[in-house]
């Protein structure tokens, strides 16, 4: 069975490129969010394998959500999504259990590598 993937990015053209992009690799993309307060609400609901999760976004940012997460469901496998010059953001997405991270704009081959390193148990 196909991994099952939730998208979460502020940006709609962001979220269709990594829908399509993992869709393409063999990932499922069973949801989409558009900030970290329905990111943590779809990820209860849908219960996905594995989360990317943009790190800026409106009414609640990526970090607090996966914090919010993983409080929940310590078991949850979350990647990070910053762009370029977030280093700090990363390294606190990745200190509060973020379990890898990949740099927009997106790099295919690195997206897929990190979704099946994270899947396969290993992390950043």
């Amino acid at each position: 069975m196909a991994t099952s993937v939730l998208v979460v990015d502020d940006t709609a053209f962001m979220r269709l490129t990594l829908k399509n992009l993992l869709t393409k690799n063999g990932f499922s993309v069973v949801g989409e969010a558009e900030n970290g307060e329905d990111a943590v609400q779809k990820y209860f609901e849908l219960k996905p394998d594995v989360v990317t999760m943009d790190i800026t976004m409106p009414k609640m940012d990526g970090i607090v959500a996966l914090k919010s997460i993983l409080q929940r469901d310590p078991s949850a496998k979350i990647i990070v999504c910053s762009a370029m010059g977030q280093k700090p953001l990363v390294i606190e997405a990745l200190a509060s259990g973020a379990k890898d991270f990949i740099v927009k704009p997106f790099q295919p081959d690195r997206v897929v590598e990190a979704l099946n390193k994270v899947m396969s148990g290993g992390s950043a």
